[in-house]
This record gives structure tokens, sequence and C-alpha cells, in this order.
């Protein structure tokens, strides 16, 4: 295996909503859960400006925020906000996309917080990709189908996501920053028109502003040989319901691990309360092997496959109720307990030097 700066070791982590109005609530139960990789959570419940697509509007030219609904007005003259966009971009001004408590109350509750345990913080940013397909401007054409505000609000994302790099480093020295982009999942569909390329050039964009390790999300199933080409350092994907899709790129896998990539395994469901009720640790953790099986049978060594490995929900957990949030959150430390015992002979705050045992 490739030496790394960072051996995740089945270390859990969230991919970022919680269904709590309260950002103290939230806050509590990612420092009880993921006390090594905590996750800042995003409260779409709490207010609508919290939704993942509305969170980074403000400061994007055009953007109206009305009754619950968001849009760029291409009606009214742009020139002026692009430009002043531009002038933050080439001075590389991320304090001008800064979350204030009003757009992100999780992220300002989270930021005042210690974690002492913390190898690792970790935040999130909408995807570019997905961002520009939801985003519509007056007449509900999806931004990403005009040239000049796709470029910009790429420029507009990178800032977003240096600037919260920069705070959460604040926290601990190393930071994670995932890219949500469900819209890949639509990829190749007749309703979605957008080529390869343009997707790497986004996601590309937004990377370029970070210095720590950055990843993509994706809660559906998509083109993984695509994203693993681009520059990334860590997928995150849906494993409970696509886990399987990713052994049809063995060879694409095994270069992205060696060259120190990291795969985060969303294994556990979140799609209602009566799925995650439903599970077991016990059944979670030998479904996770018998996907690292799968790949291990294609020629994706074992021992990197468990070595690189971070564990999360599938996807976030904002659309639970709070008591079967709390589960899945649970249920994903011990899931993390139960492997880095087993692999590495230790669980989540064991420092001990790793003895991968297979």
């Amino acid at each position: 295996m490739t030496t790394i700066s960072f051996l995740p070791e089945c270390l859990p982590t969230a991919v970022g909503s919680l269904p709590h109005q309260d950002p103290g609530q939230a806050c509590a139960l990612v420092q009880r859960y993921l006390p090594e990789i905590p996750a800042w959570p995003q409260l779409p419940r709490r207010d609508f400006r919290e939704s993942i697509y509305a969170q980074y509007s403000a400061g994007f030219p055009g953007t109206v925020l009305s009754h619950d609904r968001l849009y760029v007005d291409r009606a009214r003259d742009l020139v002026p906000e692009l430009e002043r966009l531009y002038t933050h971009y080439l001075e590389a001004d991320s304090e001008a996309a800064a979350l204030d408590a009003e757009y992100a109350a999780g992220l300002a509750r989270f930021l005042t917080l210690d974690f002492p345990e913390a190898r690792a913080v970790k935040g999130q940013v909408i995807g570019p990709v997905s961002w520009g397909l939801t985003l519509t401007d007056q007449d509900r054409r999806a931004i990403l189908y005009d040239e000049a505000l796709a470029d910009a609000m790429a420029k507009h994302l990178r800032l977003s996501a240096a600037w919260q790099e920069r705070a959460l480093r604040r926290l601990a020295p190393r930071t994670i920053l995932f890219v949500d982009e469900p819209s890949l999942a639509s990829i190749g569909s007749a309703h979605v028109a957008v080529s390869r390329e343009q997707i790497v050039a986004l996601l590309e964009e937004v990377f370029a502003g970070l210095s720590g390790l950055k990843g993509v999300h994706c809660c559906g199933n998509t083109d993984w040989g695509l994203i693993l080409e681009t520059s990334l350092n860590i997928l995150s994907f849906d494993a409970y319901n696509f886990g399987e899709t990713l052994a049809l790129y063995p060879q694409a896998v095994r270069a992205f691990l060696r060259r120190g990539g990291l795969v985060a395994w969303g294994i556990v469901p979140v799609t209602d309360a009566a799925e995650v009720t439903a599970q077991t640790a016990a059944k979670l953790t030998d479904d996770l092997e018998t996907l690292w099986r799968g790949l291990a049978a294609k020629g994706v060594p074992f021992d990197d496959l468990a070595g690189t490995a971070l564990i999360t929900p599938a996807c976030g957990l904002g659309t639970l109720p709070e008591p079967a949030a709390e589960q899945a959150l649970a249920l994903t430390a011990e899931v993390s307990r139960r492997l880095r015992q087993r692999y590495f002979g230790r669980s989540a705050g064991d420092d001990r030097p790793a003895l991968l045992a297979n």
C-alpha cells in the first residue's frame, strides 16, 4: 500500500445533514459518535437557507430568495456583480464567500467547539454540476447551460470551499471537504446534457481552491471511473444501495488507492426510519466485507480496501426523524468499531500501531 499522510483504517464520519433544528443538539451528536472525524451538521429543517442548494447562494450574482424559491434573475444587469465575483476570485479573497449563521447555524456552532480527539475535521459544499443543474434563472433554465454563469458558479463555489477549509483548520490541522454531487447519478441520461470534459473542469475548479483532503460524494450510481480520474482524494458513495457498482471499475479503484486515495463507504441506509431500525451493525459489517471481497476477487487488495476506508451513512440524515438519525450515527460508529477491532486490533480512539491482519 502506498504510504499516505492519513490512513483512516475504518474511522467513522458523516456526509452532512441532520434533521435537528437546534445546532447545539446536532453538534452534540457529532461529538458523541464522530469524535475523531467530526463533520459539521447542515440543518435543512431549521431554515430553507440551510438547504444545501440555497446554502451557498449568498453573494452569487443575481440570486433571489423568495418564498422558499431560489433563482437567478438574469433580467437585471449582472455585470457589476460578476465583476465583483471575479475580483474576489483573482485576489483569492475567500472571505467574500463566508457562510454566516443564517445560512449555516450548524457550522457556526461547530466552529465554537473543541474536538480534542480529532484527527481531521470534515465539511461539505454543494458541487458545481448539481448546483448548476438545480439553480435556475427566472425562466427555470438551469444556469449550467449558461456559459458565463456556469463559469462564475464554479469560481464562487471554489471561494466558498476555500473559506470553509480555512475556518475548519482552526479546529484541526487536517481538513476534509466533500463536494456533494447527487446529480452525477443523472449523467448520461437524455435529460442532462453535460459532457465528461465539462464535469471534470467544473470539479477541478472547485478542487483547486483546496489544500486539504478533497472528496466527491454521490448518493446514486454514476460513472465512477470518470470521478476517480479527477484529482480527488476521497470517493464517498452510497455503498448500501450501490456498493456492487464500484466493482465494475476494479482497475480504476486499484489505481486510485495506490496513489493514496480513500473511499468513504456509505454502508448505513438513510432512506427512512423503518429501514434504519431494521439494521444491525453485525449485518452491515458483513455486507461491507462482502463488497470488499468482491473487489479483492478482481485484483484490488483487501488490505488496501480496509486501510483506506472511512465508514459513513449512505447520504445525509436530514430527511430522517431525529431518533432514526441518531440511530444511523450509532450504527456508523459501531460498524467502524467492529472493523477496527477485527482488522487493526483497535477501536476508535485507540492510537496503538495498526496490526493489519486479514
